[in-house]
């Protein structure tokens, strides 16, 4: 009787080790894309401009598209530059970030 019980016991703290560790593979599977990638590639460039600029990830990220938006927030080269990936089924992924780009040309008049 104390075999037994020791056998079941032990058998249902197997399937429960078995059940977590299917359970993260199916959470680790999910892709998650997030405006990192935009960002590391927006830092490469030397100019900014203010505006907007949206697209998708085409076949790399099926379904997700981005929306990115570079506002001047300084007369001193300074930029605000916000992103946002959407879709997925899941909540956007937003990010914000200042970048200094002195060689970029401000607006007329600039702001105070």
């Amino acid at each position: 009787m104390v075999a037994t019980a020791v056998l079941v016991m032990s058998l249902a703290g197997i399937l429960l080790i078995v059940s977590n560790g299917i359970r993260t593979a199916r959470i680790l599977d999910r892709m998650h894309v997030d405006a990192g990638s935009l960002a590391a590639e927006l830092s490469l460039t030397n100019r900014l401009e203010e505006g907007s600029e949206s697209g998708d990830f085409g076949a790399l990220h099926p379904g997700y598209s981005w929306h990115r938006e570079i506002t001047e927030a300084g007369t001193n080269g300074l930029f605000r530059v916000d992103f946002t990936v959407s879709g997925g089924g899941e909540a956007d992924s937003r990010l914000s970030l200042l970048l200094f780009r002195p060689q970029s040309v401000s607006r007329p008049g600039g702001r105070p």
